[in-house]
C-alpha cells in the first residue's frame, strides 16, 4: 500500500512538473520579448523653481543697499526641440516671482498725491526700509543641453529674455512709533524686461538675471534720476 502511494505521488509529480516548467519558460520568454520603450519625442525641464540674491544696480550716489535682498520664482516652460536629437530647443513659459530689496530710499506720498523720494542718511534712525514686488513673468529661452531620451543627468546652458509685469508693489518704512507703507507709485515702471542666463549640471544650476529697464525711470532725487535696476544671482531647479 505504501509502495502504491509512493508510485502515485511520483507519477503525479512527473505529470505536473512539465506544466509548471512550461509556464516558467513562457513567462521568461514573454518577459524577454517585451521591448524597452524609449520616448524619442521627450521634452526637458518643463517646470522651474529658483532662489536668488538681488543686487541693486544703477543707483544714485546717495542710495545704498542694506539688509538681505532676495527673490523666489516658479513657473512652467513649454519645451520646443529644434533638432532631431532634441538637445537644442526653444522654451516659452509663464511664471510668478516675488522679490524684495532692502535699501535707504524712502518712498512716501505728499497730501496732494505726489510721490516723495528721499535718501535716508545716517541721522535717520529706522528699523526697516525695503520695497517688495510681485510679478507675472514670461520667460523665452534658447536651450542647449547634453540630454538624451535615456539620460537624466546632463549639462545645460540656457539664455534668453524674461518679460514681466509687476501687479503688486509695496514699500515699507518702519521706525519707532511710525510706519509708512506705499503701494501706488506712478513713477514705477511695472513692465519689466530682463536678460537671463542659466548653466549647470543635473540638479544644481546657476542662474543670472539682469534688468534691462529701471524701476523708477521718471523719478528724481535732488534732480538726479533714481533709476535703480537689479542683478539677480542664485540657483535654479528644473523638474520634467
Amino acid at each position: 500500500m505504501k509502495i502504491k502511494n509512493a508510485l502515485f505521488c511520483l507519477l503525479l509529480f512527473i505529470l505536473i512538473n512539465p506544466v509548471f516548467a512550461q509556464e516558467e519558460d513562457l513567462t521568461f520568454q514573454i518577459g524577454d520579448t517585451i521591448p524597452t520603450v524609449i520616448d524619442s519625442l521627450y521634452r526637458e525641464d518643463q517646470f522651474y523653481v529658483g532662489l536668488t540674491f538681488n543686487l541693486l544696480t544703477n543707483k544714485p550716489e546717495d542710495i545704498s543697499q542694506s539688509g538681505f535682498s532676495g527673490g523666489f520664482q516658479a513657473g512652467f516652460v513649454r519645451d520646443f526641440p529644434l533638432n532631431k536629437r532634441r538637445n537644442i530647443a526653444l522654451g516659452v513659459g509663464l511664471g510668478w516671482a516675488i522679490n524684495s530689496y532692502g535699501q535707504n530710499l524712502f518712498i512716501g506720498e505728499e497730501e496732494n498725491g505726489e510721490s516723495i523720494f528721499r535718501a535716508l542718511d545716517d541721522d535717520v534712525s529706522y528699523d526697516t526700509n525695503r520695497f517688495t514686488t510681485q510679478a507675472v513673468e514670461a520667460p523665452v529661452e534658447f536651450r542647449w543641453r547634453t540630454s538624451t531620451a535615456t539620460t537624466y543627468r546632463f549639462w545645460r546652458v540656457y539664455a534668453g529674455l524674461r518679460l514681466g509685469y509687476i501687479y503688486h508693489f509695496r514699500s515699507n518704512f518702519v521706525q519707532d512709533n511710525n510706519q509708512v507703507k506705499q503701494t501706488e507709485v506712478p513713477e514705477l515702471e511695472r513692465l519689466r524686461l530682463g536678460a537671463t542666463f542659466t548653466f549647470g549640471y543635473n540638479t544644481f544650476n546657476f542662474h543670472f538675471y539682469y534688468s534691462l529697464n529701471p524701476f523708477f525711470g521718471d523719478a528724481y532725487l535732488q534732480q538726479e534720476q533714481i533709476g535703480l535696476s537689479t542683478l539677480k544671482m542664485g540657483l535654479m531647479f528644473y523638474i520634467l
